[in-house]
């Protein structure tokens, strides 16, 4: 049985308590991946039980969530980062229960939890279950709860509540959190959507610094507001800003745009096969190199599928050295990749960061034979491993063997008129939050 049709269990409270050598590359990845001849399988599932949202935010926040709609805790598979203790992990809630409903002409962005906040959840896998061990609430410096809101009127979707009737009031401070990676110290990195942005919060939750491109114009947050990052950046697809995040040996933080920039239309960015990656040192508060990456064709990484833009970057993880895995995605495919971030790869700073035309975005596959685009190494395909969900978002590495891989069940939502009954309660898409655990014919090394 496929584990995303499995139903829930019972509700239960839980205590919330040789590297590769980088040179131009064009089109696909090598073909022969690092475990040809795969026999990769699932070796564990482990299910998130019912937990309400209400009773998980007000918990961390009281008198946050006054009515949940019934939906439950989920959206924790945003990203997944290793914890202290063997198979526990922490993850992070992107910015809560959404959907869209048209109205006319109009795609409205629903918020039927406006009250709910982003949180990092630490969790372990007991069994077949996901425990909740502990939860840590966003906040403001002055202790607020950040909430998951579009920031900018022009820029950002405007939010509406569960039917798509009312508007609901922009906020500075929302965050669209999607990677994490627990530093040294025991504050965690965060990237987000909106800005996008990288983001510095405490160990207790609370946002120490967020880094945007230059250019924002964010005023009205309650906490400080970095303009760091390229202005080029500030062209993001809405919805599709910084998605992935990765910690490397020395401490340097790698981000990974989700999809090509609309640079420098939108119709090259639906079109394009090329995204970027972010080097950002976090001893120097500054982004140190950026890279190029292109995407194999959409029909490679999902077979029939025709659209370019329903590709995108959900995961990075750090290998050693400057190498990473890469993940490519759809939302019904998935497939890793290697890349290492070598020097002769840097573009900051170079005409691909200006208006200078051909954009990055716009090379063809003969075209992009000129730029310095990362060379990678298919790693694995999860669509041949049996067991795996759709629309994995959190990827780690158990030892040199094993693959953890997290999805994001969008806390059960569905898009539309008919994601929530005529007393405003949600109709459940049925699709769990699920870890499993993938063990490699091979090790990574």
């Amino acid at each position: 049985m496929n584990p995303r049709l499995l139903r829930r269990p019972a509700a239960v409270v839980l205590p919330v308590s040789a590297a590769l050598a980088l040179s131009v590359v064009v089109g696909t990845a090598d073909a022969t991946p690092a475990h040809h001849g795969s026999t990769a399988r699932v070796v564990s599932t482990s299910t998130l039980p019912d937990i309400p949202l209400a009773a998980f935010s007000n918990k961390l926040l009281p008198g946050s969530v006054g009515d949940d709609r019934g939906v439950d805790l989920g959206g924790i598979g945003s990203d997944l980062y290793p914890a202290e203790r063997p198979g526990e992990y922490w993850t992070v809630t992107d910015r809560g229960p959404n959907g869209q409903i048209s109205v006319g002409k109009d795609k409205r962005r629903t918020f039927p939890v406006p009250g709910f906040d982003p949180a990092i959840v630490k969790i372990r896998a007991v069994g077949g279950r996901l425990q909740v061990l502990k939860a840590v609430p966003l906040t403001t410096s002055s202790g607020a709860p950040v909430t998951g809101l579009p920031n900018q009127p022009g820029r950002d979707e405007a939010p509406y509540t569960h039917d798509a009737s009312t508007p609901l009031t922009y906020d500075p401070n929302g965050l669209d959190t999607e990677g994490i990676v627990r530093d040294r110290d025991g504050s965690f990195w965060l990237v987000d959507e909106y800005g996008p942005s990288l983001v510095h919060v405490s160990a207790k939750g609370r946002v120490l610094a967020r880094h945007v491109p230059e250019g924002l114009g964010l005023t009205g947050a309650d906490y400080p507001v970095i303009e760091s990052l390229p202005s080029v950046f500030l062209q993001r697809k809405i919805n599709r800003g910084f998605e992935g995040l990765a910690l490397l040996p020395d401490g340097d933080l790698v981000m990974a745009l989700q999809s090509p920039l609309l640079h420098p239309d939108k119709a090259t960015g639906e079109n394009s096969r090329t995204t970027r990656l972010l080097r950002f040192s976090t001893r120097e508060n500054r982004v140190t190199a950026e890279y190029a990456y292109r995407f194999d064709p959409v029909e490679v990484v999902e077979p029939g599928q025709t659209k370019t833009s329903e590709l995108k970057i959900s995961a990075l993880v750090a290998l050693g050295g400057d190498r990473l895995l890469v993940q490519e995605r759809t939302d019904k495919a998935s497939r890793v990749y290697e890349v290492r971030l070598r020097r002769g790869a840097d573009i900051l700073g170079t005409r691909w960061d200006t208006p200078a035309t051909p954009t990055l975005e716009q090379l063809d596959d003969e075209a992009a034979k000129t730029a310095p685009l990362l060379a990678k190494r298919l790693v694995l395909d999860l669509n041949t491993v049996e067991g795996v969900p759709g629309k994995i978002e959190g990827i780690a590495l158990e030892g040199r063997s094993t693959l953890v891989l997290l999805n994001d069940n969008d806390f059960g939502m569905t898009d539309g008129p008919a994601a929530f009954d005529a007393a405003g309660r949600l109709v459940d898409s049925g699709v769990e939050t699920i870890l499993v655990r993938v063990r490699l014919p091979r090790p990574v090394r």
